[in-house]
């Protein structure tokens, strides 16, 4: 279960659905990347696994790659600790102490990447070449009031729909001179990117558009900078 999901942001109920899993003899595991522990507690809420793209915010500063399950010792150990001995995907000791250096400032990155984005999706939201916008923390959010319930703060991921479809989506990505190009987020430096053909290229138009997934669609992962400087980028490429 991803929550909140990427790109659209969408926030399930990790109570309910914890319930759900215990009555039918099911785990539940919960990817908590973009929410990390500084903003959501799975586990509090009934999850049995926990899982973290490190690369993202748990470093930071997208410095090394990583990631981490959590769980009861038997369940993690014994059904996931033998595939990482075999296999050999396990973080060299260097990554790991940038990990947890990076760890150090979690809590204040992402209060403060979330009150940025906070700010961006509000005015984003009021731009006129802007058709929706995709972020928990505002109150036009569908979950948004369940995703306050289960998280601190609605989090540093804003996605939103650019009126003219994949040209004119295009056309703000190619006009940021600040905003960095990537499909990475959870940098301390503001990432864009077009799903549509990037994180959900690899799927049929029909699938994307089921999903929800755009022509339109860009999704920004709020970094660190001045909000003013970040609405300055896009509005160069909106017009």
């Amino acid at each position: 279960l991803e929550t909140p999901s990427n790109p659209l942001t969408e926030v399930f109920d990790i109570a309910a659905l914890a319930q759900i899993a215990r009555e039918k003899g099911a785990l539940l595991a919960v990817d908590n990347c973009f929410c990390t522990p500084a903003l959501q507690k799975p586990f509090e809420l009934g999850a049995d696994l926990v899982i973290h793209s490190a690369t993202k915010y748990l470093d930071g500063q997208g410095r090394v790659l990583g990631g981490a399950v959590l769980g009861p010792n038997g369940q993690v150990m014994d059904a996931i600790f033998s595939f990482l001995r075999t296999a050999g995907p396990s973080l060299s000791p260097f990554n790991a102490w940038v990990l947890l250096k990076g760890i150090e400032t979690l809590r204040i990155r992402m209060e403060a990447q979330s009150q940025s984005a906070l700010e961006l999706a509000r005015w984003l939201e009021s731009h006129p070449r802007v058709e929706r916008v995709h972020y928990p923390g505002l109150a036009s959010h569908p979950q948004h009031a369940l995703a306050m319930r289960q998280q601190r703060s609605g989090g540093a991921i804003v996605s939103f729909v650019v009126k003219g479809g994949r040209e004119a989506a295009w056309k703000v990505i190619d006009s940021t001179r600040m905003i960095s190009i990537t499909a990475n987020l959870g940098d301390t430096k503001t990432t864009i990117t077009h799903p549509g053909t990037t994180t959900h290229g690899r799927i049929s138009a029909e699938a994307r558009a089921r999903a929800g997934i755009t022509e339109g669609l860009l999704r920004v992962a709020v970094g660190l900078e001045s909000v003013r400087d970040l609405q300055n980028d896009l509005a160069r490429g909106l017009g």
